[in-house]
């Protein structure tokens, strides 16, 4: 490390395993630390007693600080900008990283606030000219991209995209120490204090973090139908969306919803079935690495944007697709 230079990936734990989005930043934070000459450092905050995953350790951080404190036993913004802000000021990091998840939406705008400090959301990438850091990320619908240019002000505080900052090695493993602290936080000072957290029922993947998704629009007729693509999604380990018409119809909730006024994705894989491909979609989904649209119009917009493209009845279609990928993945 040069001039004891460092960066902060803000990890998130959920169920006792690391999210996706958190190793992707580590993997981020290591590259742009080679850049700036910089250490990483994994921050992860939790209630007393819980135990850091080893992932953490073992992703290219070259310390691993642990804050604790009974207030950061859920998710709660405030507690966490008491927490981390202290430390954050006494250890001067060159740079705060973390996933734009909805956690990290909420966390990084109050932090940049509460430090008086540059903040870049949603980033797609990092890059080092000249010693300054610059951060690029889609504005517009993601018509257009802006870069970034941080000052002065320190640290920089930065959200990056799921699904984009992925590695393509598995890590080395060597395993890092981890350093406990012990927060201070006035109980009577948090205007907010989390009593409970209830999981919704059936939920497993969040869509801006799932690797592949399988996606339904009006074509799919009726809500009963979206079985079909719950089925196709469990063989697949995919998450299910939506379009905006099946959310204003009450089929889906709106967190299933992609497009400009929902969430933006970046899959390895997005199968849209019944989409006709109106541009408010297309703006949160356009990005994703593969795209197989099945609509029964030949000239639905989709098409313009799809890898791969199936004409036809898409409820003929989609058990058709479920029975194959069973005897490929299930042998």
């Amino acid at each position: 490390m040069s001039d004891g230079k460092q960066i902060w990936v803000l990890v998130e734990v959920l169920a006792g395993a690391v999210k996706p989005v958190s190793l992707e930043a580590l993997h981020a934070g290591t590259t742009l630390a080679g850049e700036l000459g910089a250490a990483v450092t994994a921050v992860v905050c939790t209630a007393p007693g819980v135990a850091v995953p080893e992932a953490v350790a073992t992703n290219g951080a070259s310390r691993v600080l642990h804050i604790q404190h009974a207030a950061l036993e859920a998710f709660n913004s405030l507690a966490l900008i008491e927490a981390l802000a202290p430390q954050i000021q006494a250890q001067n990091p060159e740079v705060v990283m973390m996933g734009a998840t909805n956690h990290g939406k909420e966390l990084a705008p109050a932090l940049a606030a509460k430090l008086g400090v540059g903040l870049a959301t949603d980033c797609i990438a990092l890059d080092v000219e000249g010693g300054v850091l610059k951060a690029r990320r889609p504005v517009y619908a993601g018509k257009a991209h802006i870069t970034f240019q941080f000052g002065d002000t320190r640290p920089c505080i930065l959200t990056l995209r799921p699904n984009v900052f992925r590695s393509g090695e598995t890590p080395a493993g060597k395993t890092v120490p981890v350093e406990p602290v012990t927060a201070e936080i006035a109980g009577n000072g948090l205007r907010l204090k989390v009593k409970e957290v209830v999981q919704a029922a059936g939920r497993k993947l969040d869509i801006t973090e799932a690797r592949i998704i399988v996606s339904g629009g009006m074509g799919m007729q009726k809500p009963e139908n979206f079985s079909l693509l719950e089925e196709l999604a469990e063989v697949l380990g995919a998450a299910v969306g939506a379009s905006r018409p099946v959310v204003d119809n009450g089929w889906r909730e709106y967190s299933n919803q992609v497009g400009q006024t929902g969430r933006t994705v970046s899959p390895d894989l997005y199968i849209a079935c019944g989409i006709s491909g109106a541009v408010q979609h297309l703006a949160g989904m356009s990005s994703s690495r593969c795209i197989v649209a099945i609509n029964k119009d030949p000239n639905a917009p989709i098409f313009d944007v799809a890898d791969y493209g199936i004409v036809g009845d898409v409820l003929e279609i989609l058990p058709v697709m479920t029975a194959e990928f069973k005897k490929v993945l299930h042998k």
